[in-house]
């Protein structure tokens, strides 16, 4: 069992590209494409612990600007979006996401929901600074929890060698 976690932390993280990788990874990611950047950043962590904090920044950074490019896809979709406009659900919504401003983009690290917020976010014109702020505090905040729950669960080093 461990050697095959060894080898799928060794291929997740691909120690050869590193900080790229966990960068394209997470921008990827945050878009509405179906992908997770946090087995990437934990595999290179924990395969280089020194990364720790370079890992969580890049994937903050990559992931809070796949969000942006999400928020700019719901903000051109804004025609597509409105034959919607009249369900129970879409007007609740909406009344959330205009009371809350750009602060709801912090649940933007939510897995379904967190991507589509980004868009509508985009698709009602709210500012895009602050969403973007808001986006990459709460980004930040999961990378940093998920990140140190799982080295928190493995602690033991993860030796590279051929078993």
């Amino acid at each position: 069992m461990e050697a095959w976690f060894n080898s799928l932390l060794q291929a997740l993280a691909l120690p050869e590209y590193g900080l790229s990788t966990v960068f394209v990874v997470a921008f990827v990611s945050a878009t509405l494409l179906p992908l997770g950047s946090e087995p990437a950043v934990f595999g290179l962590v924990k395969l280089s612990p020194s990364l720790f904090w370079p890992a969580i920044g890049v994937a903050t950074l990559g992931n809070m600007l796949g969000g942006v490019l999400t928020w700019w896809m719901g903000w051109g979709a804004h025609q597509v979006l409105d034959r919607y406009r009249h369900s129970p659900t879409h007007l609740r919504a909406l009344d959330w996401l205009r009371r809350l401003g750009p602060r709801a983009c912090f649940f933007s690290f939510l897995p379904v929901v967190g991507d589509p917020l980004c868009a509508v976010a985009g698709w009602l014109r709210l500012p895009l600074a602050p969403c973007a702020g808001w986006m990459l505090a709460g980004k930040f905040a999961r990378y940093l929890v998920m990140t140190g729950g799982l080295l928190y669960l493995w602690p033991q080093p993860v030796s590279l060698a051929p078993p």
